[in-house]
């Protein structure tokens, strides 16, 4: 328990994480100019301290070390002691994780580092114990240590600080490439795909393993572009594998963060909402190449967990669910036979348990995971009962589990809203709507779009990062701006609605001013003239989510077959310039950038329709574009009597009439178009160049 007599600086924040250290006997101080003055003033070196909320080792440590009085005593005399929340200022977390790495050769959360006042990295780490074990130090020792270091070594401490500094300025540094962009790159990064599969249980590498949504995408751009089976096989099988595993929420729906083991079982079970709306879009395009049913079921219940479960009144979406309830990690997700059966009946509580394998002894520490490890007609043979009989006992006994566990104590939630990732799952909820056709999920991002882009919005127009009960706040970085962008041309391609192209225009152009290095190409992290930063940073590479940069050459090319401005497209070629080199070095590192490539290298699909938007036969030709894997396109549409005025906004549509009064299609390339039809069949012949 926290004592209720403590109360530091964070109190008055709106991170929940920053809350959750709002009562620590720590004298903590959030990022801000107040305490980097106080450093400077009294010359005294910064503990700054990162994490989010559903980190479960930052749990640990704060219970061992933050609400221990004796280490926050010691905290408070040597150091100015700074707590962030990683998802509210992921500029900092990029610098400081990136110089912890170059320390220690890893990283992680929590994220503890020593900086001078002048902001410079001189020692750090993640995680330290109380005492010291496993050839780690204890905490407190590490305090001391780095204090008298500090003190005594002065001259040392500020010449490694700058060096550390210098070497990760030295990671955002490209240098553009003349060399040709061609379809190698891509062939090389299949390779490496290939040779990291893990061909039994699907994946890449060993335990842990996470989703690679950006990797599967691109295995089935590769696919479509070559026909190779193998890259179809390796993106097929893992979604499959993740889908019946434990990392997936077989009763409720949604991804947990990663898996602990190779086979998908036993996952770290805090949500996120990013993942969630990346793998919604990886399992619609894959249902869209295979045309398995798995796929959009799973996809239509990730979406149907984050409206029950992730949505704000206001039409914001949450940030994360936490791993633990009740102190204990996975305990509201776990079963017993016993529990099963008291909820379920006996009969359906048998063929549950064994399609789900929740076992007398458990699978995992004493209780089970749910997850399917053989298939239905296995199963159901094993059970003695048909399949179809098997099914619908399963089917019955879900709602009534689902019903109990929501009765159990939930994990902490995280109810921030962060721009970014509510633009990644608004691109979900619309790409949702284009394949399942389900009008909620249209209107739950065309909500959660209106919100951002309306509340989440600084005085001078630009976007803020955060929101949670009525504040927004936080300067917005890269990723704010492009997947708002990327969402709202999704959205466009959803309803239609040219408001959304000159909302992903306008994003795009203040990105442009503020981002945009005008001396290698690619865009920055940080916008220029932020002063509380060291550095500005600047990647390509995937993390858990994809670059902004990759992102942001997606969108522009977008824009430039919209609106035919072609200096959009420029820059887009310029960044996938700026990361020519890395490309060929790293490329699996880049996957969602490779998604740009394929593009480039493609010839775009340009779709303009016009037609009457409600009338059936409208909606057969968009159905044609919706249902078909055509990553490489773009879609306008207007009613004919509206084809000037929308003309205005998507030049796409310029020219463009429906043939004797009946809904035309026409399939253009660079603006030029082929012969205009009103025949579907004909239509999806030229879509798929057949």
């Amino acid at each position: 328990m926290h004592a209720t007599r403590h109360e530091n600086r964070l109190a008055g924040e709106t991170s929940p994480y920053l809350l959750q250290h709002a009562h620590n006997p720590v004298d903590w101080y959030p990022w801000g100019e107040e305490a980097l003055t106080r450093a400077r003033s009294e010359d005294r070196p910064i503990l700054l301290s990162i994490g989010y909320s559903a980190c479960h080792w930052c749990h640990v440590m704060e219970r061992e070390s933050f609400e221990d009085e004796a280490t926050a005593k010691l905290m408070n005399e040597l150091f100015v002691c700074i707590k962030v929340d990683r998802e509210e200022r992921p500029d900092l977390d990029m610098i400081y994780m990136n110089a912890v790495q170059i320390m220690t050769g890893s990283g992680g959360w929590p994220l503890n580092i020593f900086l001078t006042p002048e902001l410079k990295p001189f020692y750090g780490g993640t995680y330290f114990p109380t005492d010291e074990r496993h050839g780690m130090p204890s905490f407190r020792a590490v305090l001391e240590r780095v204090a008298r270091a500090f003190r005594e070594q002065r001259g040392k401490v500020d010449a490694s600080g700058e060096q550390i500094l210098s070497y990760v300025a030295q990671m955002s540094k490209v240098a553009p490439s003349r060399e040709m962009l061609t379809e190698d790159l891509l062939h090389a990064a299949l390779q490496d795909y290939k040779a990291r599969f893990d061909d039994r249980y699907g994946g890449w590498g060993a335990a842990p393993k996470f989703p690679n949504a950006a990797g599967i995408g691109l295995l089935l751009r590769i696919h479509r572009r070559h026909q190779d089976p193998e890259a179809l096989r390796m993106a097929e099988k893992t979604l499959e594998k993740m889908a019946l595993g434990g990392m997936y929420d077989q009763l409720g729906g949604g991804f947990h963060r990663y898996s602990t083991d190779a086979r998908w079982l036993a996952p770290h079970f805090e949500k996120m909402l990013y993942d969630n709306a990346l793998l919604i879009p990886a399992y619609l395009e894959g249902y869209q190449v295979t045309r398995r049913p798995l796929f959009t079921r799973v996809a239509r219940e990730c979406l149907e967990y984050v409206l029950r479960e992730m949505t704000s009144e206001e039409g914001g979406f949450f940030s994360a669910e936490d791993a633990d309830s009740e102190g204990v990690e996975g305990k509201f997700y776990v079963w017993t036979p016993e529990e099963v059966r008291a909820v379920a009946g006996e009969a359906a509580a048998r063929a549950f348990c064994a399609y789900y394998d929740v076992q007398p002894g458990g699978n995992w520490e004493g209780h089970s995971i749910l997850h399917v490890s053989h298939p239905t007609e296995e199963v159901a043979r094993d059970a003695g009962v048909p399949a179809a009989k098997l099914e619908a006992l399963v089917a019955e006994a879900k709602p009534k589990l689902l019903a109990f566990r929501s009765g159990r104590v939930r994990p902490g939630l995280d109810d921030k809203v962060l721009t970014s990732w509510n633009g990644l799952m608004i691109s979900a909820l619309a790409r949702g709507y284009q394949v399942l056709e389900e009008p909620r999920y249209l209107e739950a991002a065309r909500k959660s779009a209106r919100f951002v882009l309306h509340t989440l919005r600084a005085p001078d127009g630009g976007l803020l990062r955060t929101w949670r009960r009525g504040s927004a706040r936080l300067d917005a970085c890269l990723d704010d701006y492009v997947f708002m962008a990327a969402a709202c041309l999704d959205l466009y391609e959803s309803d239609f609605d040219p408001v959304w192209v000159t909302e992903a225009r306008a994003l795009m152009d203040r990105t442009l001013e503020n981002f945009w290095d005008k001396e290698d190409g690619g865009f920055f992290f940080t916008p220029a003239g932020q002063k509380d930063l060291a550095l500005r940073s600047k990647t390509g590479y995937d993390g858990a989510i994809p670059a902004g940069n990759s992102v942001a050459a997606l969108v522009l090319f977008r824009l430039a077959r919209l609106t035919g401005e072609e200096s959009y497209a420029d820059r887009a070629i310029a960044i996938l310039r700026a990361y020519r080199e890395p490309l060929e070095q790293m490329p699996a590192a880049f996957s969602a950038l490779l998604w740009a490539l394929d593009l480039y290298l493609d010839t775009v699909k340009e779709v303009a329709l016009v037609g009457r938007g409600a009338a059936e036969a409208t909606q057969d030709f968009l159905r044609l574009v919706r249902q078909r894997f055509v990553p490489n396109r773009v879609v306008a549409f207007s009613s004919e009597e509206a084809v000037a005025e929308m003309a205005k906004t998507v030049p796409l549509l310029a020219g463009k009439v429906a043939l004797g009064g009946k809904p035309t299609a026409y399939l253009c390339e660079h603006f030029r178009c082929k012969t205009p039809t009103t025949d579907a069949e004909m239509f999806e012949k030229m879509l798929l160049g057949v």
